[in-house]
């Protein structure tokens, strides 16, 4: 069981209440909590954003995040976009997560590499080696992400989910086999502060999650999942 859970933030800013206005402004607002209690990633999942809107809005974030590292120098927060590596260059975020269908961890890095080593701009707003976290449904996508030099694995859905009854849950025993990958797995997918527990005894890393993160206070569930 792990010590101390690895915490992954996943944004859903369509669950939010408001106009789009006031939900950026929320989102942000959740991104800013999560940083300030210790969440390690944060992954901008917003899926239907075309890139004029999610590229300012990754920038923001970023911008966010790096000020609250330096006020605080303890806090260690990630910035990941999901599956949009050109976003995440231009904005100076951490890296990527990868969709199971997507591209590959090792194009990923050959694609950052390549653009960070253009001149001094990439160089600039970005890291040399990204984070890089991929979608898994089985233990067998975990080793391929393993394989491919993924930084994690994230699998799920481990539980049934509330906005998709008809789903099919993975279980706590495929969960257990996917951590025995050589890379963290974390477990996503209707996890609770009830059942959390039980994904860390099996073997995760730690616990990636939208609704537990997005629709509670961040620091009570960062403080229950690591008590």
């Amino acid at each position: 069981m792990a010590e101390s859970p690895v915490l992954y933030y996943i944004t859903d800013r369509a669950a939010l209440p408001g106009d789009e206005r006031a939900r950026r402004l929320r989102l942000l607002n959740k991104i800013a909590e999560a940083a300030r209690c210790g969440v390690d990633y944060i992954q901008l999942r917003e899926k239907d954003m075309p890139t004029r809107d999610l590229e300012p809005l990754a920038r923001e974030a970023v911008e966010i995040i790096h000020q609250l590292l330096e006020e605080n120098r303890e806090l260690k927060t990630v910035l990941l976009i999901n599956s949009r590596t050109d976003v995440a260059l231009a904005s100076g975020a951490d890296g990527v997560h990868l969709r199971a269908d997507d591209v590959s961890p090792r194009e990923v890095r050959t694609a950052w590499h390549r653009a960070c080593g253009a001149g001094t701009f990439a160089r600039q707003i970005s890291p040399r080696d990204p984070v890089i976290s991929v979608s898994c449904h089985s233990p067998e996508d975990a080793f391929q992400a393993a394989a491919g030099k993924a930084t994690f694995a994230v699998l799920g859905p481990v539980f049934e989910k509330k906005d998709k009854p008809g789903a099919s849950p993975a279980g706590i025993d495929a969960l257990r086999q996917a951590c025995r990958a050589k890379i963290p797995v974390l477990a996503l997918g209707g996890v609770t502060l009830e059942n959390a527990g039980s994904c860390l005894r099996a073997g995760a890393a730690g616990i990636a999650a939208i609704r537990l993160f997005q629709e509670n206070d961040i620091a009570t569930v960062v403080y229950k999942l690591r008590a």
